[in-house]
């Protein structure tokens, strides 16, 4: 698929009433913490942005993900979307997710385009209610990941991702000694789950729907 053809359905749908919960609740591990979907946003959350990044390659339309790197903390090696916490200095949630992709990944924020956004999901073991946005690049970037906070980025064919093969299932080890059961997108030889594998499936109900 050519980065124009996925653009203009997306621009297009994304203009519609998204789905939310509908969406995203396929990719959800069990069992399902309806904390996540309830209608109020809480209250005490920070809120955070990410970047749903199309560009061209050589097998068409390209997203980015990028590989935390080993830490002690919640989010430790896993595979995100690039993005990050709303700063004071952010005019708006959509600043936060170009600027942070811009830390992150080293895309150049004024080449990026934005056409739309997804549902807001919260995190409940950060805290963070989250904004995913969608947009684009005309020209194949220069990524230059940032190493303190990727470990590598990781590339994936829309062609790929909308292939219902790569959608798995599998226990995750969440702490020394719990055990969650989890859908997730396999990618590169990776596994995304969590909240990054449930936004991509809101976007993946927004394309196979009219």
């Amino acid at each position: 698929m050519r980065l124009d053809q996925v653009v203009s359905v997306l621009e297009r749908k994304l203009k519609n009433e998204l789905p939310g919960r509908k969406g995203q609740i396929h990719m959800a591990p069990a069992p399902v913490d309806e904390a996540r979907f309830n209608v109020l946003e809480p209250s005490h959350a920070r809120r955070g942005a990410v970047l749903l990044l199309l560009f061209p390659g050589d097998n068409g339309c390209i997203i980015p993900f990028i590989k935390r790197p080993t830490y002690p903390g919640i989010h430790s090696g896993q595979v995100a979307l690039p993005g990050g916490k709303w700063e004071e200095s952010d005019q708006t949630l959509a600043n936060t997710a170009i600027r942070e992709t811009e830390e992150e990944i080293g895309v150049e924020g004024s080449k990026i385009q934005l056409i739309g956004k997804l549902s807001k999901l919260y995190i409940p073991p950060s805290n963070f209610l989250v904004t995913p946005f969608v947009g684009f690049t005309k020209e194949t970037p220069e990524f230059i990941p940032d190493p303190r906070e990727v470990d590598k980025i990781i590339y994936c064919s829309f062609e790929t991702l909308v292939d219902k093969s790569i959608r798995k299932e599998t226990m995750i080890k969440v702490s020394k000694n719990h055990s969650i059961m989890a859908p997730y997108f396999a990618i590169e030889e990776e596994v995304v789950w969590g909240a990054t594998a449930m936004m991509l499936s809101e976007l993946m109900v927004i394309w196979e729907n009219s």
